[in-house]
């Protein structure tokens, strides 16, 4: 399976509001329209200090769940990682990171959990394997 939950908080709920961190234009609007169309709601962060600055300057409970491509300009997806677990505030720290990945090796799937993220899905993409994903982070 391409997706690997490394581990889980204690969170538990229903996601809905999701930030999805993607440089990449295209790669945004089509994860975006999968998302929207399985009824989410999504911002897009397009790299890791903006998706820090995000959850930072946001409500508390503003996003359920993290979307996180890894190779970004500006701020890499483990370096964005290691600075949302450091926030003061533990419901922005604790909220679940999935890392969204073209890498699919295992020592890319060990790096995001050594960075703070809560599983690794590879791309492209998809809706069935990210919802069954996000079940087990969150659940």
């Amino acid at each position: 399976d391409a997706g690997e939950a490394f581990g889980r908080r204690e969170r538990t709920g229903e996601v809905r509001r999701i930030l999805l961190v993607e440089d990449n234009e295209l790669n945004s609007e089509i994860a975006c329209c999968l998302l929207e169309d399985a009824g989410y709601t999504v911002e897009v962060a397009e790299n890791g200090q903006v998706a820090v600055e995000r959850l930072g300057g946001a409500a508390p409970d503003a996003f359920d769940l993290v979307l996180m491509d890894i190779q970004m300009p500006v701020m890499d997806g483990y370096a964005a990682a290691r600075a949302i677990r450091a926030l003061p505030d533990p419901l922005r720290s604790t909220v679940p990171i999935i890392a969204v990945s073209a890498n699919a090796f295992s020592e890319d799937r060990k790096r995001s959990l050594e960075s703070g993220m809560d599983a690794h899905l590879a791309k492209p993409l998809d809706i069935h394997r990210l919802e069954r994903l996000i079940a087990t982070v969150i659940g």
